[in-house]
């Protein structure tokens, strides 16, 4: 039989599709030909398993190669298809047995050295949902393997371990094991370390802000997005890097996503050995495109920063100075916890549940704040700057607060102030007591509660209710202002160990969005 089939899996955006490797031999020219839409990186994968194969002992047989890459119709991209081509190659010459049941997925040097991958964790996890009983990687994508469990992973280093493990006489395979094995690191380079607050962001080391610090604790409780606009040097950026610090580690199903995320736009390192059980921390520089921020792309689609920030925070620093449209892309994602994007070649649904966080300087000199007498900017030049930051953004994000100078003396004192750690313990028991009253609907925090049970299920006082309409009517507040205001309510509610909302929860939900178009 001249035909032969292995299993491999194409990667479009952050979803993975299994793939057909077919490779048949006939009696033409002798040639290589590799269908199935395959890219510029796909396509060169012919002489790189050519060589692979000739340098270890069992060459491609000198004839007419065909490798169809089926579905046929699906575009395939990058190098991660070497393995299970040649293996196929080389079974329809009856050179070795290609099991049906085994993924193969590894880029082949030229040597035949086995070298790592991006997104072997949710090919892993196709291939355990497809019922294939075996995964074979290279040695430094074992690790991230490993992470899916009820599947046997072989992580090797080279093309002839392969061959061996698939049946080919061992007296011809040649190894080449020229690369010192990688010594295991002392600690974790995986993105739980990787990801998490760094030791210099601890709330210990801010001083003052006490408003500011109230505002990101309730953003950690809550779930719940957050812009700080005040002057250079307040401590604004420092107080969105101690975020992750006080957030709660994912549990098992967002740790899934977020690694997995992870592994497709930022793997092929070899460096995942562990579930991302801290949130992981995006921050764009404020000079990124569109597609940089929500992903995109002609042929092929690839995640932006709201991608890789699911499940965790997106950090827009100087939210200011972004590009004119560039942040009203995120109303249909703060919103929806996804974004679709559509373009003539492909359409891909991208997951981006993150949390929202921005800073921002009241006017191009930054001193806009207190009397405004240090502002050298006139009124339309400080109107035309934070006008880039449109109403339907502002009415989305539910804690606006001002951050203004710590005083020199408040600052350079010795009183020492919570740490994070300390917080954290009542970010814990404050989402206890969400997870209690919202765990019948299957919702994690306040920030997610969808308008239905928020307006029908969630019952609170009629002097709260009262107060929340005066307060409405005052402010001239949107539906949406109106229900994440709510939501904030009853995040304060369940940090003060209310059954609801009161009027004084209320009111420091209001007091904690506040007008920022007048700092």
């Amino acid at each position: 039989m001249s035909t032969a089939r292995t299993s491999a899996v194409a990667l479009h955006g952050v979803s993975a599709s299994l793939v057909e490797v077919e490779a048949d031999l006939g009696n033409g020219i002798p040639g290589f030909v590799l269908l199935g839409l395959p890219d510029a990186s796909l396509s060169e994968a012919r002489e790189r398993i050519k060589a692979a194969a000739r340098n270890s002992g069992i060459p491609l047989a000198n004839r007419k190669l065909t490798v169809n890459l089926s579905p046929a119709t699906l575009p395939k991209y990058g190098s991660a298809f070497d393995l299970a081509i040649v293996i196929a190659a080389l079974a329809a010459d009856q050179q070795l047995f290609a099991s049906p049941s085994t993924l193969y997925m590894a880029e082949l040097g030229l040597d035949g050295t086995l070298r790592p991958v991006p997104g072997v964790l949710p090919a892993v996890q196709l291939a355990k949902v497809h019922g294939l009983d075996r995964v074979i990687v290279a040695e430094s994508n074992g690790a991230e393997a490993r992470l899916v469990h009820g599947i046997e992973v072989m992580a090797l280093r080279h093309l002839g371990q392969v061959l061996t493990c698939c049946g080919a006489p061992a007296e011809q395979v040649t190894t080449y094991l020229r690369h010192r094995q990688p010594q295991a690191p002392t600690e974790s380079a995986g993105p739980a370390a990787g990801t998490a607050a760094s030791g210099d962001a601890d709330l210990g080391l801010v001083n003052g802000q006490q408003e500011a610090r109230l505002a990101l604790e309730l953003a950690a409780a809550g779930g719940h997005h957050l812009i700080m606009v005040g002057p250079a040097g307040a401590g604004k950026t420092m107080l969105a890097k101690c975020l992750p610090s006080i957030l709660p580690p994912l549990d098992d199903v967002q740790a899934l996503e977020a690694t997995a995320v992870h592994s497709i736009t930022r793997g092929g390192s070899g460096e995942l050995d562990q579930l991302q059980r801290t949130p992981p921390f995006v921050a764009p520089h404020h000079t990124a495109s569109r597609s940089a921020l929500i992903g995109g792309g002609t042929a092929q689609l690839i995640p932006g920063a709201i991608t890789r920030a699911h499940q965790g925070i997106l950090f827009l620093d100087e939210a200011a100075q972004f590009q004119t449209g560039v942040l009203d892309a995120l109303r249909q994602p703060i919103e929806e916890g996804y974004i679709n994007l559509a373009r003539t070649r492909g359409h891909q649904r991208l997951p981006a549940r993150f949390q929202l966080i921005m800073a921002s300087n009241p006017c191009p000199c930054g001193k806009n704040f207190g009397t405004g007498t240090g502002c050298t900017c006139t009124p339309m030049a400080r109107r035309r700057y934070f006008a880039r930051l449109s109403g339907p953004i502002l009415d989305r994000v539910d804690l606006q607060v001002r951050v203004n100078p710590v005083a020199q003396a408040q600052l350079l004192s010795g009183v020492p102030n919570e740490s994070s750690a300390q917080v954290r313990e009542r970010v814990l028991a404050t989402r206890a007591r969400s997870k209690e009253r919202l765990g019948k609907f299957s919702i994690a925090c306040n920030a997610q509660i969808p308008t239905q049970i928020l307006r029908n299920e969630l019952e609170y006082s009629a002097k709260t209710r009262a107060a929340l309409e005066q307060l409405a009517t005052r402010r001239g507040l949107s539906a949406r202002a109106i229900h994440r205001l709510l939501r904030v309510a009853w995040t304060v509610a369940d940090q003060q160990g209310h059954a609801a909302p009161t009027e004084d929860d209320l009111a420091i939900a209001a007091h904690l969005r506040q007008n920022l178009e007048n700092s």
